[in-house]
């Protein structure tokens, strides 16, 4: 299992374009993947479940990740956020 925290940089937040980006991101691997933030853990692979979580710039997500491909999904969408989403 892998977790790490990240936070939202660019100044919409984890919005609509962002939010499915980052499901079809975690589509392509096998592992689980959830987010928690405030308590709240989501499935990750769940687009509804991502905008659930109103992530707002200077928000500090966990993300988890288990599984066999565990450590390729978590570089490829640790980067994308701190990427702050390709919008910065």
């Amino acid at each position: 299992m892998i977790e790490h925290t990240v936070k939202i940089v660019n100044k919409a937040g984890l919005h609509t374009r962002p939010a499915a980006t980052l499901v079809k991101l975690a589509s392509k691997y096998k592992c689980d993947f959830y987010i928690s933030k405030d308590g709240l853990s989501i499935n990750a692979k769940s687009i509804i479940g991502v905008m659930t979580l109103a992530a707002e710039m200077g928000s500090e997500l966990i993300l988890t990740f288990e599984g066999a491909d565990e450590a390729d999904a978590s570089k490829e969408i640790i980067d994308y956020f701190n990427r702050g989403f390709d919008e910065l």
